[in-house]
Parts: C-alpha cells; sequence; structure tokens
C-alpha cells in the first residue's frame, strides 16, 4: 500500500509501519493521511482494519465486486463505493471500482476487483492523477473530505473524456448514415448499438453516483466544510448523466433514421416484387391450364400459341395498368 502525509510543507511518502504514529498525527491536527491499497487482501485487512475502525461488513465489500455504488456512514467514517468506466472488446465497458474511507482527517482508497481482461493501471488513473499532483506540490488539501473530492472529480473527469470519445464516435457513425451507408448493415447496426451501450454505461454510472452523493449531502456527519465539495461532486455526475442521455437520445435518432431509410429500401423492393409477381401471374395461370395442348412433339397449334401469347401479354400489361393506378411503382 502507498502511504502519504500531507502537511503545510507538502506530501511525503511514508511506510505502512508508520501508521500508528501517524495516525497519532493526524488525530492532533497534525496533516492529513492518505492510504491508497492496490488489492485489498488479508494483509491490508488486517493493516487496516483495527486502526481506522473499518467495519467487517465495509472490509468484506472492499473484498468483492460491488454491483452498484453506494455510502455508509459509520461511529465516525463514510464508506464510499463509486465506478469509472474502462472500454472493453466488442462494445462491452468494465466497471472498474474505488472504495472510499472518509475519516476525520485520514483517507483510505481501495480499488475493487477487477476483472481480468482489465489491466490493473486502469484501476489508479484517479488516485495516480492526484498522487502527482501532491507529490509535485501542486496540491494541498487541509482535510479528507478535501483529498476525497480531488479523486473523484479526477474519476468524473474520466467520465467526461469516455463521453467526449463516444460522442466522436457518433458524429462519424451520423456522417456514414447521412452520406448513405451502403456497407454491411448487419455490421454497421452493431457498431450503432455498441456505441450506444457505451453512453447509456457513461449515463447510468454517472446517475447511480449522483444519488449517492445526494445522499451523502443530507448526511450530518459530511460536515460544513465537506457540504459543499460533496454538492459540488453530485452537480458534476449530475450533468454528466444528463449529457450522456443527451448523446444517448441523438444516437437512436440516427439509428431510426438508418433502420427506418433500410426498411423503406426493403419495402420497395418487395413491392417492386409483388409487381413481378403479379405480372407474371396470367402467364403462369393459362400455360398450367393448356400444359403442353398447344405446343406437342408432332404438330403445333400456331394460330392457338398466337392467340394465347396474345392473350397472356394482354393480362400481364392490365395487370401493370392495375398496378400502377395501385401505386405500387
Amino acid at each position: 500500500m502507498d502511504v502519504l502525509l500531507i502537511t503545510a510543507d507538502g506530501a511525503q511518502p511514508r511506510s505502512a509501519d508508520e501508521l500508528d504514529e501517524l495516525l497519532d498525527d493526524v488525530h492532533a491536527g497534525r496533516g492529513v493521511l492518505w492510504v491508497d491499497v492496490p488489492l485489498w487482501d488479508e494483509a491490508a485487512e488486517a493493516a487496516l482494519t483495527h486502526r481506522f475502525g473499518i467495519h467487517p461488513r465495509a472490509a468484506a465489500d472492499c473484498a468483492r465486486r460491488n454491483p452498484v455504488p453506494k455510502v455508509h456512514l459509520y461511529s465516525d467514517h463514510l464508506f464510499v463505493v463509486l465506478h469509472s468506466p474502462e472500454r472493453g472488446a466488442r462494445g462491452h465497458v468494465h466497471y472498474v471500482e474505488l472504495d472510499q474511507f472518509i475519516g476525520p482527517g485520514w483517507y483510505v482508497t481501495v480499488h475493487g476487483p477487477l476483472n481480468p481482461k482489465v489491466a490493473p493501471e486502469a484501476a489508479r488513473v484517479e488516485t495516480g492523477a492526484v498522487s502527482r499532483r501532491l507529490l509535485a506540490d501542486r496540491f494541498h488539501p487541509t482535510g479528507a473530505h478535501e483529498l476525497s473530492f480531488a479523486v473523484v472529480a479526477a474519476l468524473t473527469a474520466r467520465l467526461r473524456d469516455y463521453l467526449a470519445a463516444l460522442t466522436e464516435e457518433v458524429w462519424a457513425l451520423e456522417r456514414q448514415v447521412t452520406s448513405g451507408h451502403h456497407g454491411d448493415a448487419e455490421k454497421f447496426l452493431e457498431e450503432l448499438f455498441q456505441v450506444r451501450h457505451g453512453l447509456l454505461t457513461v449515463r447510468t454510472i454517472a446517475a447511480l453516483s449522483r444519488e449517492v452523493y445526494g445522499r451523502m449531502a443530507a448526511l450530518p456527519a459530511v460536515g460544513d466544510a465537506g457540504r459543499p465539495l460533496v454538492a459540488d461532486v453530485e452537480d458534476q455526475f449530475r450533468r454528466i448523466a444528463q449529457m450522456g442521455d443527451a448523446q444517448r437520445e441523438y444516437l437512436q435518432g440516427v439509428i431510426e433514421f438508418y433502420q427506418t431509410r433500410t426498411n423503406t429500401k426493403m419495402t420497395i423492393a418487395a413491392e417492386r416484387l409483388a409487381v413481378i409477381a403479379a405480372v407474371t401471374l396470367p402467364v403462369t395461370a393459362v400455360s398450367s391450364i393448356m400444359g403442353m395442348n398447344v405446343i406437342v412433339n408432332d404438330s403445333t397449334h400456331i394460330s392457338w400459341l398466337v392467340g394465347l401469347l396474345i392473350f397472356m401479354a394482354a393480362m400481364s400489361v392490365a395487370m401493370l395498368i392495375w398496378a400502377r393506378r395501385q401505386g405500387w411503382w
């Protein structure tokens, strides 16, 4: 695990063996302690559970994947679960989990279990960005809520970047639709629905996270200092959810436009085939009735043959005129 002590002099990397001493310092008001746990295991549980008063249920939640974000208030700290998106193969979006413990003067982040197909670096995008700012002396938080705000703000930035990338794909697909796509319709529709799935994922993550921070804003434990930060995060999630929803509706319009045009082409083709069938119907009917009685091996009845051909042609022309009046072609 990575341990940082943040004081007025800056961020100082420390050892996990110093946790007891560091906790005494932060309880005395000498800085903010940040512990980042890449993977929750028995060693991490033994090192952190009793020192920070982590509840066994929260520890169990850190060890498994949580399908939805949540917040839970314990005696002197908050436990918050959030997710960020990571693109996978064939339009799949992985949920990358970030667990937070926000206490009085200390902050613990735990990166939830990952899908084996997700690179470990994907889980530490937000904490890594904030850590670099701290070590470069470009960020000076004075409390755990301010530190948590910075990490979650990095998470919302990741959501916005993912939304921007999906929006560029929407534009590219929309240009193909309006210019008249003539490629593989099944493959193209799959691309459209993959992008729509990504937008739906962004909207869902942001909307659920907004509900979590809306609940946090109502908790007295957040305090007057942390409440504006929580409200800011809630507003960020709300706006991202609305933008994702708007882009999804726009893409749905593109999909409906493409499907309508494709269905119209199929309908026109079916109508033309129906006209062809209607035109050839008299020929089929007459020839099936007369059979081989007009043209035979020994002799051919020329007058009957000419008469039948004229009759079939007249019926076909009549069927064409009738189909035209019906507006079939």
